[in-house]
């Protein structure tokens, strides 16, 4: 079973649509808001592992395999195929 994991904002409308994707979908999900700070250690570890730069950031774990997938119309296309 994939582990998802959902770093946004708290408040964040293209994080709210990304979370009313996974329940829309019924789908487990951990949230973890992060810093809008550019230069926390957390920001710098997504824009490395997802290339962008902003929030909301999905991470997907299965079998000692991460993939991260970033930007809200992203995320949400790929939940919608494949979910």
């Amino acid at each position: 079973m994939v582990e998802l994991t959902l770093y946004q904002f708290k408040q964040c409308p293209f994080c709210a649509k990304v979370r009313a994707k996974l329940d829309q979908l019924g789908l487990q999900y951990k949230m973890i808001n992060v810093s809008h700070d550019r230069s926390d250690s957390l920001r710098k570890e997504l824009v490395k592992n997802s290339s962008v730069a902003t929030v909301p950031v999905l991470k997907m774990s299965w079998k000692g395999k991460e993939t991260y997938l970033g930007e809200s119309e992203a995320i949400i296309n790929y939940l919608a195929e494949n979910y």
